[in-house]
């Protein structure tokens, strides 16, 4: 699956966009010889399980020019590279724990020369910003996430939905957000059409979930 299917579903992308997509695949290639962050059999359909599926969150939620975004256990640098690319003018800050993971992350950056984004080797619960969205793929149920990233989320929204946490997941999640009001739930085949987004969901939870 190469890059092509990137421009299919985002075809106004600037040349500037499409260069730093291209090159995130050599980036990959080269840094996970070196250090394995992203499993030998995704790297080789990295645009359709790593790229496509972290820019699934802007078919949900386009982020304003200023804004900021956490993605909270980034691994190798998703759901936060791609959505860096596609908003050049929103800040992002990429955190994870493992810092293995974090230098990779590092070096894609300074590799697409990004001026909107840093990567932080934290633990979130040791993060002190607030920001607009949080962001992330699946790294622990909920309820745990949410106890994670307490207090990281900014209260005033400058985005027509209320400021909150974007998660993408996978499979039944009844019983994990059976605790959450106000929860929503986009099943991605309703956006994508590949055989890979079948089980796969977004879970947007506002910052005030309960009530």
């Amino acid at each position: 699956m190469n890059i092509e299917i990137i421009y299919n579903y985002f075809p106004d992308l600037t040349e500037v966009q499409q260069e730093q997509f291209r090159l995130l695949e050599d980036l990959y290639q080269d840094w996970n010889q070196k250090i394995n962050v992203v499993s030998r059999k995704d790297i080789d359909e990295l645009y359709l399980r790593h790229v496509l599926h972290s820019l699934a969150i802007a078919k949900i939620q386009q982020f304003k020019p200023q804004s900021t975004v956490l993605d909270v256990g980034t691994g190798g640098g998703f759901p936060g590279i791609p959505l860096a690319i596609l908003f050049p003018e929103t800040q992002f800050t990429l955190v994870d724990a493992i810092g293995k993971k974090i230098k990779v992350v590092q070096e894609v950056i300074d590799g697409l020369a990004f001026k909107n984004t840093i990567a932080v080797h934290s633990r979130v619960e040791d993060l002190t910003e607030q920001f607009d969205f949080i962001v992330s793929r699946a790294v622990a149920a909920m309820p745990t996430f949410v106890g994670w990233t307490k207090g990281r989320i900014k209260k005033e929204s400058i985005h027509e939905r209320r400021n909150g946490i974007l998660y993408l997941k996978g499979g039944d999640l009844t019983e994990e957000l059976k605790g959450y009001k106000t929860v929503q739930i986009f099943e991605l085949p309703d956006y994508f059409k590949e055989d890979f987004f079948e089980t796969k969901k977004l879970v947007y939870l506002p910052v005030k979930f309960k009530g």
